[in-house]
């Protein structure tokens, strides 16, 4: 079998592999859908998950399905099947709040680990709500901490004795550069430092094992890849040599060994449950859960066979009809996530052009368009034509009309 042979085989067995997810979405008829890295399309059973709670249980049982419904149990439950989507053991995920909730109480819990060391190391590609969140938490505490912000290819040579924690998002927001995960957190233990890994762009994209990577703590959000919904919960990942010793900095009633005891004073629950913090969003972790009944059918490395496939034939493709679109994400696959970037001048223009020909993607300040590629409802096809669309806009100008030029709150 020859080389090209051997492609074609290869392309046909990842199309065949997901043919039956692509069923389970919801998709408008004419879009080829590029930004499932920022909003997941919908799950067909997600509609009829929130309708059972609601009227199955909400309205029928009222307060009693706190008990009867198994309301209370599910971050941890739902945690558990995140769990298998990066690599961690049952009872070590549990879900509730939002990202940034995540990152406050995974960094707090770390700098208290760690005293007498006052920097946060993290780079230039970390999404900036991450940044944001280290920078409040610094000024809450009082403490001198430092947050250092380096080039993502420079991360490593600023790991040293006077680090507390590494935080990192593993995939870059914009440019879709993949940190090496697992040579950084050796790093970082090496000089005595607790690592933090944002997956936020990792988690539904390809494989991850937070365990075999001996991570300290890592978060993430659910409605990107995993198509949890917009808003849908975030999750945090302790590990298990840490969970029993990590204070919880909001302590809230569902952290609580006892909840319904209603004391003063606060006790940690056991282990993982003592990162929970307020009451969980029962409707929306049921639509998560819709999602997750997809996810059980996924095989994570053909996933990321079936990805790399995909980003590969559309940069070549868009690299061929748009000469004035600069690739910026790593050809090289062990560097790069699941979506593909490109940047120009007038990203922003070209963008609002192609969403007008059934084309969705986003754009990034200050000049990239963004395209995720995910198997579970994309092919071939999807890929080649959403290519030749864009080939048409950029060759022909069409983005320089003012109505693509005006910008809009969300890109």
């Amino acid at each position: 079998m020859t080389a090209d042979s051997k492609m074609i085989e290869t392309r046909r067995a990842l199309n065949t592999t997901f043919s039956h997810t692509r069923e389970l979405f919801e998709l408008p008829q004419g879009v080829i859908y590029l930004d499932g890295n920022s909003l997941g399309p919908m799950p067909r059973a997600a509609l009829q998950a929130a309708q059972r709670v609601m009227e199955d249980e909400w309205s029928a049982q009222l307060i009693r399905a706190w008990n009867s419904c198994g309301w209370f149990d599910q971050p941890g439950r739902i945690g558990d099947r995140i769990g298998r989507l990066i690599g961690a053991a049952p009872g070590t995920v549990v879900m509730g709040d939002t990202l940034s909730i995540k990152v406050y109480q995974a960094l707090a819990a770390a700098l208290e680990m760690r005293p007498e060391r006052k920097i946060i190391l993290s780079d230039s590609g970390n999404f900036p709500s991450d940044l944001y969140i280290a920078q409040g938490l610094i000024g809450s505490l009082g403490k001198a901490h430092v947050l250092k912000i380096v080039a993502p290819e420079n991360v490593a040579q600023h790991v040293n004795a006077d680090v507390a924690v590494l935080m990192l998002t593993e995939v870059d927001y914009r440019s879709g550069r993949r940190h090496d995960m697992t040579g950084l957190t050796e790093l970082a233990h090496r000089h005595g430092a607790l690592a933090l890994w944002d997956l936020a762009h990792s988690a539904g994209a390809f494989p991850v094992d937070v365990a075999a990577t001996n991570v300290d703590f890592a978060v993430g959000c659910t409605y990107k890849y995993i198509n949890g919904g917009p808003g849908a919960p975030a999750f945090i990942y302790v590990s298990p040599r840490h969970a029993e010793q990590t204070r919880p900095a909001l302590s809230g009633w569902m952290g609580h060994k006892q909840p319904f005891a209603f004391e003063q004073d606060y006790r940690a629950a056991t282990g993982i449950e003592r990162m929970r913090v307020g009451t969980p969003p029962v409707i929306a972790l049921a639509v998560l859960e819709a999602a997750l009944d997809i996810w059980d059918k996924v095989d994570m490395a053909a996933l990321r066979s079936a990805s790399l496939e995909l980003g590969d034939q559309f940069i070549e493709k868009v690299m061929a009809g748009c000469p004035t679109l600069k690739l910026a994400t790593p050809r090289q696959h062990v560097m790069r996530g699941s979506h593909v970037s490109f940047s120009h001048p007038q990203g922003y223009a070209i963008m609002q052009a192609l969403i007008e020909r059934g084309v969705m993607g986003d754009f990034r300040a200050p000049d990239i368009l963004r395209f995720g590629l995910t198997p579970l409802y994309l092919g071939e096809e999807d890929v080649k034509r959403a290519a030749e669309i864009l080939s048409d806009i950029m060759q022909k100008e069409l983005w320089n009309q003012a109505r693509f030029k005006t910008k809009s709150p969300v890109t």
